[in-house]
């Protein structure tokens, strides 16, 4: 007799079900997961390497920006010593190849009382971080920043009417020593500037100022929109400079209010937020050929207007 194919004791014969006990088990587990995002996976290990290295980086901007500043070079050094940038020490290489130039550095850098070190290549090297140095380097200490509130107190203090300069966006340093040289021009109280992306007090700044910014004070703060809101409720008139103001320079009223100018990037102008803030919105007249001004140059006439219409 033949055998049944269909028996329990054949291979091939019906096995014993679950009985719905491992459904689970029957389950898809869903789309398969990214290489990066499996810890095993050499993708993985390379993503978090670069997680790592970018933290790094970022930390070490982060430190360069709130270390002391390094100014490189014959030229830069000695222009830096003859505008008066302030500098706890100068860097000399043994055996540097003393010019016109570095004689005077080291007298002016004697003069004021500024400590010399000697210093290798390598040195001078990583203290520069692989600049150009030509043998010399400066160290100029972080800038010392003021509260918007001392600029006030610095007005009252000479009995005048507050005028002040808050930048918006301004991300040259060679534009904030600019507007701090002008504000100092034309009698105002100091400057504000955002503390993140915008330009700091380096000493690229402090040499545009011409010395300027030894006798005007520049604040920073974490949020613009916030301190302007705070100069407000001190009764100070806020106006901003844009292409499409709502006055022209010539008519705005508040010449001899207590007043800040607001002065926006030479690319973009006042951010939406900060124009918001503004009590008036002021162009400046210029020909129709000009498209815009340089924010410096815009921030020296804004100036100059005022101080001529509250001269006497």
């Amino acid at each position: 007799m033949a055998s049944n194919p269909r028996s329990g004791g054949s291979k091939k014969g019906p096995t014993k079900g679950s009985g719905g006990k491992n459904k689970r088990g029957l389950r898809g587990k869903g789309p398969t997961p990214k290489a990066e995002d499996r810890v095993y996976h050499k993708a993985h290990k390379a993503a978090q390497q670069r997680k790592s290295s970018n933290a790094s980086a970022q930390a070490k901007r982060k430190k360069k920006e709130l270390g002391p500043n390094m100014v490189a070079g014959r030229k830069s050094v000695l222009e830096a010593l003859r505008e008066g940038v302030p500098a706890t020490a100068m860097y000399v290489s043994g055996r540097i190849d003393s010019d016109d130039r570095v004689r005077e550095s080291i007298t002016l850098a004697t003069q004021r009382g500024i400590s010399m070190l000697e210093a290798s290549k390598p040195d001078l090297d990583r203290l520069t971080d692989d600049a150009i140095h030509q043998g010399i380097a400066l160290q100029v200490p972080p800038y010392d920043y003021a509260d918007p509130s001392d600029l006030l107190e610095f007005a009252a203090e000479r009995a005048e009417t507050p005028l002040l300069v808050a930048l918006d966006g301004i991300t040259d340093p060679r534009n904030l020593g600019a507007i701090v040289r002008s504000t100092a021009a034309f009698g105002g109280h100091g400057v504000i500037i955002p503390e993140r992306r915008a330009a700091s007090m380096t000493a690229a700044a402090w040499k545009t100022s011409a010395g300027a910014a030894s006798r005007i004070r520049v604040a920073q703060v974490v949020n613009l929109a916030r301190a302007i809101d705070e100069l407000k409720k001190q009764n100070v008139f806020v106006v901003g400079l844009d292409m499409d103001g709502d006055v022209e320079l010539p008519e705005l009223t508040f010449t001899r209010d207590p007043l800040c100018i607001v002065v926006g990037s030479e690319g973009k102008g006042l951010s939406r937020l900060i124009a918001e803030k503004c009590d008036q919105i002021v162009s400046i007249p210029i020909a129709a050929t000009t498209e815009s001004l340089n924010a410096g140059i815009a921030a020296a006439v804004s100036l100059y207007e005022v101080a001529r219409a509250r001269r006497p």
